[in-house]
């Protein structure tokens, strides 16, 4: 029965799906982040209880998400739009 419940908890991870998401905040800036649900942690942001910058930095609205169907891929493009894309690239990513 155990064996059987591993197999179903793996079949349903493969299926999650991982987003990349960015927000921009009231004083223009964008923020970048990764999640299984955009709009739940919107709504964290916006409440407080997200990352420390967007506390400091109140969230507006999404701006851009794109869609992954591994955690790793969507880290590897979080990090890549984080530390390798400047402003002016990201704003083009985001139109």
């Amino acid at each position: 029965m155990i064996i059987l419940q591993i197999k179903f908890s793996k079949i349903f991870i493969m299926s999650e799906k991982f987003y990349v998401y960015i927000i921009q905040t009231e004083n223009e800036t964008l923020y970048c982040g990764y999640t299984t649900d955009v709009e739940r942690r919107f709504q964290e942001h916006k409440s407080g209880v997200g990352a420390k910058y967007t506390r400091a930095n109140k969230p507006v609205k999404i701006v851009y998400t794109k869609e992954f169907s591994t955690k790793s891929d969507a880290l590897k493009e979080e990090y890549r739009i984080k530390h390798k894309l400047t402003r002016a690239q990201k704003l083009e990513l985001i139109n």
